[in-house]
């Protein structure tokens, strides 16, 4: 039997980088939206997520936070809209106009992240620009 002690990182469980509440967790939340639009249930992921980080990171990322939860619940009501229309064929075209927005945010709000800058309007119900 031997008496080896294990290392100060050995014995405590450690959470991943990628859910503390920062640039590299934002990150994930806008790949999880963006991986919604083929796998739909990322995008629950990637809320609860932004709400659970929201008010923790401070700094520039705080916008971002705000931004990816205004993505969320703006692109959700867009979309019903666009499926009650649907009925009336011109929701298949909003639906794709949707689709088409939903991934514009996400793009620029990655090269804000990336770029280590705010969303200049993250309370904008259009790109945030």
């Amino acid at each position: 039997m031997s008496n080896v002690n294990p290392g100060p990182d050995m014995g405590s469980r450690q959470t991943d980088r990628w859910l503390e509440p920062g640039q590299t967790n934002a990150l994930v939340i806008y790949i999880l939206y963006l991986a919604s639009l083929v796998i739909g249930v990322t995008g629950i992921v990637g809320i609860v997520l932004a709400y659970i980080n929201r008010g923790k990171a401070g700094g520039f990322v705080e916008s971002h936070y705000t931004f990816l939860i205004r993505t969320f619940w703006i692109g959700l009501l867009y979309a019903l809209i666009s499926v009650v229309l649907m009925m009336l064929v011109i929701g298949f075209l909003l639906m794709f106009a949707v689709a088409v927005w939903f991934i514009a945010r996400c793009i620029l709000g990655i090269q804000a992240l990336q770029r280590g800058e705010p969303v200049r309007n993250p309370q904008s119900w259009l790109l945030g620009r």
